[in-house]
C-alpha cells in the first residue's frame, strides 16, 4: 500500500521567502513520489497583504507537486488545522508541517520518513535556535503552561517541524477548537498525555530568511492569556 504524504505550510505576508521556501520542499515531493509514494506540497495564503499568493500562483506550473490554497485571514494556528483537515480529507496517510519562512531544512526531515510506521508523531525540539531570546522565553514559558495545565513535560510544544500519522492527528484533533492559535502546542500536548508512540528529534533553526515577523511580545501575551481558557476547555474535553 501507497504512503501518501502531505508537506502543508501556512504562509503570510512571505513575499520574501515563498520562492526559496518551494524551491527548497519540492524536491522532497519529488523523491518521494518518485520511490513509488505520493506526496504533494501544500502552501495556503493566509489572506495575505502581500504578493505572496499571486507568487505561488505563478509557481504552481514550474513544481508539479505544489498545490497554492488562497483563504482568508484566519491566523496561524488556524490555518494550521485548516491544513491538516485539509490534508486528511484529501486522503493523506502522513501529514508534515512545518512554516513557509525558511527557518526549517528539508534534509532533517528524512529522519523522521524513515521512521515513520514506527512513531505516530515525529517532532522536532529546537535546542540551539536563532530567532532571539523573545522566542526562546515563549518556548520555555509554554513548556511549564503546559506541565501546570495537562501534567505533562513537553520538550518543544510548538516546533513547526512535525511528521504525524494522519488517523492518529485525525483523532486528536477533535478535542482542539477550530479556531485555536497554539495549534501544534495542542496537538503535541493531547498526543503526550494520550501516551501515542512519540520521537523527538534536534533540529536546526535558523533565523527568518526574509520578510518580517507578524508576531510580537505584546501579541504573544494577548495569545497567550486566551490560550489558557481553551487548555482549560481542552482538559475538561480529555477527561
Amino acid at each position: 500500500m501507497k504512503d501518501s504524504l502531505y508537506i502543508v505550510m501556512p504562509a503570510y505576508n512571505e513575499a520574501a521567502n515563498i520562492e526559496e521556501v518551494i524551491n527548497q520542499w519540492h524536491p522532497v515531493c519529488e523523491r518521494i513520489n518518485a520511490e513509488g509514494n505520493v506526496a504533494k506540497l501544500v502552501i495556503a495564503n493566509d489572506g495575505s497583504k502581500d504578493d505572496t499568493f499571486q507568487i505561488m500562483q505563478q509557481l504552481q506550473g514550474k513544481y508539479p507537486f505544489f498545490v497554492p490554497i488562497d483563504k482568508p485571514n484566519s491566523g496561524h494556528g488556524a490555518t494550521v488545522l485548516y491544513l491538516y483537515r485539509y490534508a486528511i480529507a484529501e486522503g493523506a496517510t502522513f501529514v508534515f508541517q512545518t512554516d513557509s519562512d525558511g527557518q526549517t531544512l528539508p534534509e532533517e526531515f528524512w529522519q523522521m520518513w524513515e521512521h515513520r510506521h514506527e512513531f505516530d508523531f515525529q517532532i522536532g525540539t529546537r535546542g540551539g535556535r536563532q530567532d532571539g531570546a523573545s522566542r526562546v522565553f515563549v518556548t520555555k514559558t509554554l513548556r511549564l503552561v503546559v506541565w501546570l495545565m495537562f501534567h505533562v513535560w513537553v520538550k518543544d510544544a510548538n516546533t513547526p517541524f512535525r511528521l504525524m500519522n494522519a488517523k492518529r492527528l485525525q483523532e486528536i484533533m477533535k478535542n482542539v477548537p477550530d479556531d485555536f492559535f497554539l495549534a501544534n502546542v495542542a496537538v503535541s500536548a493531547i498526543a503526550v498525555k494520550k501516551n501515542e508512540k512519540i520521537a523527538w528529534y534536534p533540529i536546526t533553526f535558523r533565523p527568518r530568511q526574509g520578510g518580517v515577523n507578524s508576531i510580537n511580545m505584546k501579541r504573544i501575551f494577548k495569545i497567550g492569556v486566551k490560550a489558557l481558557g481553551d487548555f482549560r476547555r481542552i482538559n475538561r474535553n480529555l477527561r
